[in-house]
């Protein structure tokens, strides 16, 4: 018997890098195919986010959100930013970064 799985939009990001070097633990993601960016890199330190980053995308934007995310509680920005929604794609870049920090 063969199970069908619905699969959630936006659910198919992947983590490519996830190491702890000196207390500072770096991540690298590939979001989902539905957003526009190709890549988010990001520290966290004792729980805080640090140098946020996308790799293409709304530049400006992607830009906005690693400065006002910087130095804030990881949990805090789960809760700022969990099912921002781009143009009804289900999910967005800050989402997609949001889906990361819930699987760590």
């Amino acid at each position: 018997m063969q199970t069908n799985h619905a699969m959630i939009p936006g659910e198919d990001f992947r983590v490519l890098s996830d190491k702890t070097v000196n207390g500072v633990r770096h991540i690298t993601a590939e979001p989902s195919a539905l957003v526009c960016s190709a890549q988010i890199d990001f520290d966290i330190v004792d729980g805080k986010l640090h140098n946020v980053s996308y790799i293409r995308g709304c530049n400006g934007n992607l830009q906005a959100i690693g400065r006002l995310l910087e130095g804030m509680e990881a949990s805090k920005a789960v809760e700022l930013l969990d099912g921002v929604n781009c143009n009804g794609r289900g999910t967005s870049c800050s989402d997609q970064l949001v889906r990361v920090l819930k699987t760590l």
